[in-house]
């Protein structure tokens, strides 16, 4: 069998990194709080419960679970209006589906997931996806990626990950899977986490199943 492939989905299959950051940053300011320098590289790869808890920190009024529940709502009326799927995103995953089991380990919540795989119709590539709801912890954690390995029903160490992000990277290495970073222009991952990656992709157009096989065991 050839290398199952789990994909992040954030950053990798859809440009939502924007979209969060517009949603959270003006939820913030319109519940009192202050977004810092360094909130949304930290906010990225974390589950609701981690980054709900987070922005409550940075002076949100209100508990995690209504931060949650009023940020994952504008981000569904979001979608809605279209899930903005980066370039390639579909051939890439038509292309790897080829042969091989596909998971997905998300950081987004399950209703976004449902949302995006349904409205973009790759919901039928995946054998197995996970969201960090559904796991103890969210990325840097590996728990998301061993979780997708094992609804999969394969080894951690016999996948190859798609990533962007500097905690999806060290998440997805800690789970013991060789990592390819497809690294996001406007957020790229720090040079350590870039480091844990066995292959890059500069574009989702260079994430072929050549190269998915030929990364080094």
């Amino acid at each position: 069998m050839r290398s199952p492939v789990v994909f992040d989905l954030d950053g990798v299959l859809v440009d939502s990194e924007p979209v969060w950051e517009e949603v959270r940053r003006a939820f913030v300011a319109e519940h009192g709080g202050t977004w810092r320098e360094e909130t949304q590289s930290r906010l990225m790869g974390m589950s609701t419960g981690e980054w709900s808890a987070y922005l409550a920190e940075l002076g949100v009024r209100l508990p995690p679970e209504e931060i949650a529940r009023g940020v994952v709502g504008q981000m569904a009326e979001r979608y809605r209006h279209g899930v903005p799927l980066l370039p390639g995103a579909k051939e890439a995953v038509e292309r790897l589906a080829a042969g091989r089991p596909l998971g997905l380990a998300s950081s987004s919540p399950r209703a976004l997931i449902d949302v995006v795989l349904e409205a973009t119709g790759l919901g039928a590539f995946f054998g197995a996806t996970v969201s960090t709801e559904e796991v103890a912890y969210g990325k840097p954690a590996p728990d998301g990626y061993l979780e997708a390995a094992s609804r999969l029903g394969v080894d951690p160490s016999d996948c190859v990950a798609v990533e962007d992000s500097s905690n999806g990277l060290r998440s997805a290495h800690a789970a013991g899977m060789r990592v390819v970073a497809v690294p996001h222009p406007l957020y790229p991952p720090a040079p350590d986490a870039l480091a844990l990656a066995a292959g890059t992709a500069k574009t989702l157009e260079e994430l072929t199943p050549d190269l998915v096989d030929s990364l080094p065991r």
